[in-house]
Order: C-alpha cells, then sequence, then structure tokens
C-alpha cells in the first residue's frame, strides 16, 4: 500500500493499517471475496461499458479516437455525518453562484463594493453582454452544478473548481452504480448505500419547474441539445435524454416558430419550453454569437430574452467557471451569503497580480498551473512531474500572458484503492457531486462522480489523460 505520497489521507486504511470506520462492511465482505473472482468481475465490467458504448472522444488525436473511461470496483466510501458537512458547504456555494451571476448581469454591487475586481470582466469572453438586465425564468441561472472538491484529511475537503456551464459525468455516476449493482447485489444487502439512480427524473423534475412565461397551462416539453454524435459527451446527452423521457435534439432539428423554439417531430412542428443545452454560448446562436456555427439555433436568443425558452444552464454562467474568478469565491460566499465559506478553496495565486507572478515563476517546480479558461486537464502544468524544459518553456508562455492563468500549491490529495494485479493499490481521487437548482430549492445527489488518476503517483485524474472512474457511496445513517 505505498505507491501514493506517504502524506497522502488513505480514505480505506489508516496508518496503523487498521480498516476506517466508512470502509468496514466494505472491507469485510472484500475479504471473502477469491481473487480470480473479482479479476473475472472486473472483465465483466469492462465487457459491460463496450456493449452499452459508454466511452468519450480523445480530441487532439488524428483520428479523435473513441476509448472506454477505465471503470475500478472499489467504491470511494463517504459517511452519511461527512456527507451532511459537505453538503451544507456545497449548497451554500451553489446558493451564492447563482445570486453572483444575477448580480454580475444586472447593478454588479460585488464590483462597486470593492470585492471583485472589474478587470475580471472586461474583455472576458465568457461574460456576455446579451445577458445583462435579463433575468432567466425562476431567477435561476446554473440548473446543473458540479463543484469539483478534494480531500486531504479526515475532514478536510476543498473545492478546486466550479463547473457552473455545462458540467458532464453524471451518466458515468449512474453506469458506475449500475454496473456495481449488477456485479455484486449481495455487497448493497450487507452495505447500506443511498440511491443516485434516480437522478434523471429529479433532472426532469428540476428542468420542468424552471418554465419560461410563454409555455403556461400545459404539460412541460423538455429536449436535450447536443453538438452531434461526435461531440466526446454525446453518450451522456443521449443517456439523459433517454432517461428522462425527453428529446434528444441538433440545432438542424430546431427553428423558430411563433415566438418559440419549436423541434420537427413526424407530426410537425412542437414547441420546447425547456432546451437543456450542451452546445457552448459560443454555438447557440450564429445570429447573435459566432456565425460560423452550425451547431445552435438562429434567433433562439431573441425568443431566450422574450420569454419563449428556458436554456439550462442560462448563456453566460462560464464566467463563474473562470479560474480567476474561483480565486475570489470565498468573498463571493460571504458577500451574498453572510457567511464565510464552509468548504474553503485550493489557495491560489493570480498571475496577473506582479507579485504572484514573481512568486509562481519562482517556484514553477513546486506548483500546478492552470489557464483560467482550460478544462480537461489540457494547458497546465505539473510543476513536480515536469522536466526542467517543460517547466522553462511553461515559464516563457506564463510570463507573455499572466493574466490568462492561476496556481496552485501541489496538494496531497487523498487516495482510494483500486483492485491491481497485486491486489489493493492506493491511488488519488477527486469528487465532482451533482447539483440541481430550481425555484424550489437546491437537489443534491448523495456521491456523485469519483475520478481516479490510475497511473502511479499521477495527481490527472481526468479521463483525457488517462484516468478512471469509480462508483461513489454515500452511507446509510
Amino acid at each position: 500500500m505505498n505507491n501514493a505520497s506517504p502524506s497522502s489521507y488513505d480514505e480505506m486504511f489508516a496508518a496503523d493499517g487498521s480498516v476506517r470506520p466508512a470502509y468496514r462492511g466494505y472491507s469485510e465482505w472484500y475479504s471473502e471475496q477469491p481473487a480470480d473472482h473479482l479479476r473475472r468481475k472486473g472483465t465483466e465490467a469492462e465487457a459491460f461499458f463496450r456493449r452499452t458504448g459508454i466511452t468519450f472522444n480523445v480530441y487532439g488525436n488524428e483520428d479523435a479516437e473513441e476509448r472506454l473511461i477505465p471503470f475500478d470496483m472499489v467504491p470511494r466510501i463517504i459517511t452519511a455525518h461527512q456527507w451532511r458537512r459537505l453538503s451544507r458547504g456545497i449548497e451554500q456555494r451553489v446558493r451564492a453562484l447563482n445570486a453572483f451571476l444575477h448580480d454580475l448581469y444586472h447593478r454588479q454591487e460585488i464590483v462597486r463594493a470593492g470585492r471583485l475586481p472589474a478587470r475580471l470582466l472586461e474583455k472576458n469572453p465568457a461574460f456576455l453582454p446579451q445577458m445583462v438586465g435579463f433575468t432567466p425564468p425562476g431567477g435561476v441561472y446554473t440548473h446543473i452544478v458540479g463543484i469539483d472538491l478534494v480531500r486531504t484529511g479526515e475532514d478536510e475537503f476543498m473545492v478546486l473548481e466550479d463547473n457552473a456551464r455545462t458540467p458532464s459525468g453524471v451518466s458515468y455516476m449512474l453506469e458506475n452504480r449500475e454496473t456495481m449493482m449488477a456485479m455484486f447485489p449481495e455487497l448493497f444487502t450487507r452495505v447500506r448505500v443511498r440511491e443516485v439512480s434516480d437522478y434523471p427524473r429529479r433532472l426532469a423534475r428540476s428542468l420542468a419547474a424552471c418554465l419560461p412565461p410563454a409555455a403556461k397551462g400545459h404539460q412541460p416539453v423538455v429536449a436535450v441539445l447536443t453538438p452531434g454524435i461526435y461531440n466526446s459527451a454525446y453518450f451522456e446527452h443521449a443517456f439523459l435524454a433517454d432517461q428522462m423521457g425527453a428529446e434528444l435534439v441538433e440545432g438542424s432539428d430546431l427553428r423558430v416558430e411563433n415566438g418559440r423554439i419549436a423541434m420537427r417531430t413526424t407530426q410537425g412542428y412542437q414547441p420546447i419550453d425547456v432546451l437543456y443545452r450542451r452546445v457552448d454560448d459560443e454555438y447557440l446562436d450564429p445570429l447573435t454569437f459566432n456565425p460560423d456555427s452550425m451547431l445552435g439555433v438562429s434567433g433562439i436568443m431573441d425568443v431566450y430574452r422574450a420569454g419563449g425558452i428556458t436554456i439550462a444552464n442560462a448563456p453566460g454562467t462560464g464566467i463563474a467557471d473562470d479560474k480567476a474568478i474561483y480565486s475570489f469565491m470565498p468573498e463571493i460566499v460571504e458577500f451574498y451569503t453572510g457567511e464565510k465559506p464552509i468548504l474553503p478553496n485550493v489557495p491560489t495565486w493570480r498571475c496577473s497580480e506582479p507579485d504572484a507572478l514573481k512568486y509562481v515563476l519562482e517556484h514553477l517546480s513546486e506548483l500546478v498551473v492552470k489557464e483560467v479558461h482550460g478544462s480537461g486537464g489540457y494547458g497546465m502544468l505539473i510543476g513536480p512531474t515536469s522536466s526542467k524544459k517543460e517547466i522553462a518553456a511553461f515559464a516563457a508562455k506564463l510570463a507573455a500572458r499572466p493574466h490568462n492563468y492561476i496556481a496552485q500549491p501541489t496538494l496531497s490529495l487523498s487516495t482510494v484503492p483500486i483492485l491491481s494485479r497485486s491486489g489493493l493499490t492506493p491511488r488519488h481521487v477527486d469528487l465532482r457531486p451533482f447539483v440541481l437548482v430550481s425555484p424550489g430549492g437546491i437537489d443534491i445527489t448523495p456521491g456523485g462522480l469519483t475520478r481516479v488518476a490510475l497511473k502511479k503517483g499521477s495527481l490527472v485524474v481526468n479521463s483525457s489523460q488517462g484516468g478512471g472512474t469509480k462508483d461513489s457511496w454515500v452511507l446509510d445513517d
């Protein structure tokens, strides 16, 4: 069990080798399983994922190849007590994010109060002038949120980043659970785990609660807008539409008709009330944003602003994903809730500030440096695992465009064992809980997506960078 940093918090085993309380039920079951039985089950799980089509596309390769996301059978387990505290912190943060977005597109009180620099909005491509003065139906900006958490100790969780634009990965959370229950049904009779399978029903209900003014008096019509089969998350788009009983549509299936957005059906065009879009802002409306876009719907922004449709998540929410904005989240939470953050941020240096830039350039070999608009593990530097040549090249990029980067310490992320040929071996993990927001309140799915760095010693958990996933368990009391 020594394949991770000795300072990392092992979520299953204490320093003396004893099993921590969260894992006792699982450990007893595991000790009864023959090794060849578990290996055989691992092969079955891979075949199930391949048969189901649970793949993602890898951009940047010549053939944009499709890959399976590796699945590990050892669950990540969180006690009910720990989850209650996490839930309070997540809810507080999501409330603050929605209040922040409303303020940014209206009076900008947080800027007037001097708590957020105006320069973070000026020329920021994620801030949409087209949303200024407009309030989405129900006052909800972020209908679906993914909050990425890392753990560094027994009760030490921190927010690594916020995903308020189009968070992905929930289909893997659901399929991981279904796979575990199919392979090991007896395990779930011994360990009481909170359910996640009702997420699609709760998502449909939450979206239907956000009707636009033009959609009163009938059964809500919800559709999922996908860029198409070549998108890296297409499996998830199709999966969620199917599970919700919603239509899966592409831009070419939609048009403006009588002040509404209507989709093509076998009975003609039918108005849509709520569009769960998985298309980025830039491609949403060629008349408003990128005129070359073939993925969106011409005129949808005019219909949206006139109250003819709800778009989830609202255009312009990507400003909350900006990693420079992230560094101000403690101030944002306190400004809008009047409370200190329950979940702290990872300490962050803003490279746009001269003193911070000087420190970061002098300590690049110790830090993680990220692009403020980056995602998927791309465009970042992990100092301790980079060569001198890589660090020197990155330093030149950083010095040329310091406003484009933030830096953070290299955290000692917690570990959870994976099942390897030699048995249980620790690997670093993070956690993305999924949050639904509607006028009726905030609904947090118990658990979320645990991503695991399958390479020995690696801290990068993204599937695009070789990571895998685990089932995430929140124990019942």
